[in-house]
């Protein structure tokens, strides 16, 4: 009876995945939790100040002023219509300036 709970306990510890020695403790791949949250904090306010940057940079592009041109003169070849429309003579999308 003991030796089947020993070996009970014991296939019970193999499947929970744990290691003959439990006083070892687990091995990081790079580094420590300490490190990993550290670095996570950097680039956290790198972000950050990349999204002011960014948005500073935009608000001032937009809110320059841009040059406003003449309208192109009304090219006749522009609008050749060989067949009207079935809609009418101007185009489905097109609006007339009065």
């Amino acid at each position: 009876m003991a030796m089947a709970m020993i070996r009970s306990n014991l296939l019970r510890a193999a499947f929970r995945g744990a290691s003959r020695n439990p006083a070892q403790p687990k091995r990081g791949f790079a580094s420590s939790a300490h490190d990993d949250a550290r670095e996570t904090a950097k680039w956290e306010k790198i972000t950050y100040a990349g999204i002011v940057s960014c948005s500073i940079l935009a608000f001032y592009n937009l809110s320059k002023g841009h040059p406003h041109y003449e309208e192109p003169p009304a090219y006749p070849y522009l609008h050749i219509r060989n067949k009207e429309f079935p809609w009418g003579p101007d185009g489905l999308f097109e609006v007339k300036h009065h």
